[in-house]
């Protein structure tokens, strides 16, 4: 695992300071100002925060001008390079004419510092949430996915990590039950599925085999899809990693198996314009479903030292939510049982 991910930080989330208590809205202003100044701009005094626990974001008024999207890169969290490279992935794919929003370059650079805050600037794009109920949208969707895998194959990141077994089940796992989250009275249960559900989730990656891994968007959810009239805009390249194809593509699926699988082959008609797709990664939609709801509770375990955490998810480490994580675990065991999502 890399080691530049905090994700795999061995201390305990409430051992940690407040990571963004400094950051006061003077002081985001000025950081914008001193970028937007290199460009006989300024920020006008108005500042909206926008939806983001991981990083904080807010778009900035600018004078005689739109305003900007300012992203303050959690501390910690990624190096440097990690944060570049992930730069340089989605100004390839901008380079290209694939819908993705990059990061300005101020004097050479897409990362900035201010007073001990990374921070990078990008321009505001507008949108809506995408309608998947549409087979059109949810086709073009999947050809402008195949485009940025075809992109992401090109070469491997070589300062972010690999999403598998290992950094979303052990690893999270781990940390759950070691830094003493899971309450005793049902520590045991939770114990006995998480570790079977693992299980479930090794066997559907033995039955894929070795599939290819490739540089993808990491977190391609609805949200992070915006919608205009002249198609898709991806944000949000924060999680980008190395991964299998259809991490991108089951995060798009309704519920439903039967629902689930023509969305599947809709996005599957216009992912193979641009980019080959392995079926056997058909093996591993519900494994990485499970993986990403391990690795969701050891997130919410890490970020629990920043008040933002507490105050948006009190229903966190409760009972009654360890209860559920359980039950969702052992729901989980059965759904990899009953075989592959197939399009129709």
């Amino acid at each position: 695992m890399n080691s530049n991910h905090s994700d795999s930080a061995g201390v305990p989330a409430s051992d940690a300071a407040p990571p963004f208590a400094g950051l006061t809205p003077e002081r985001v202003l000025d950081a914008v100002d001193s970028v937007l100044l290199t460009a006989d701009a300024r920020t006008d005094g108005r500042l909206l925060a926008l939806n983001s626990y991981e990083n904080r974001v807010y778009q900035v008024g600018v004078e005689d001008g739109p305003p900007v999207i300012a992203k303050f890169y959690r501390p910690g969290r990624w190096s440097n390079e990690a944060i570049l490279e992930e730069h340089a992935f989605v100004a390839s794919l901008a380079a290209r004419e694939i819908p993705a929003v990059p990061a300005r370059v101020v004097q050479g650079a897409t990362l900035n510092e201010f007073e001990g805050f990374r921070f990078a600037v990008f321009d505001r794009r507008g949108g809506r949430a995408p309608d998947l109920d549409n087979r059109e949208t949810l086709e073009w969707l999947g050809r402008f996915i195949g485009r940025i895998h075809a992109v992401g194959g090109i070469e491997p990141y070589r300062e972010r990590p690999t999403l598998d077994i290992h950094t979303f089940g052990y690893e999270p796992r781990d940390f759950l039950l070691t830094h003493g989250f899971v309450p005793d009275d049902v520590r045991e249960a939770y114990e006995r599925a998480v570790s079977m559900a693992l299980d479930g989730v090794a066997q559907c990656f033995e039955r894929a085999g070795d599939v290819r891994h490739l540089r993808m968007h990491g977190d391609c959810h609805p949200s992070n899809v915006l919608w205009t009239d002249a198609g898709p805009h991806f944000v949000d390249f924060d999680d980008s990693r190395m991964g299998p194809a259809i991490q991108d593509l089951w995060l798009l699926l309704p519920a439903g198996r039967a629902e689930a699988s023509r969305a599947l082959s809709d996005l599957l008609a216009g992912y193979e314009d641009f980019c080959d797709f392995d079926e056997r990664e058909l093996h591993l939609i519900e494994a990485l479903r499970t993986l990403r709801l391990i690795h969701y509770a050891a997130w919410l375990a890490r970020r629990w030292d920043d008040p933002a955490f507490p105050a948006a998810f009190p229903w966190f480490n409760t009972q009654r939510y360890w209860e559920d994580r359980i039950l969702e675990l052992r729901e989980q065991i059965g759904a990899m049982q009953e075989g592959p999502l197939w399009p129709v």
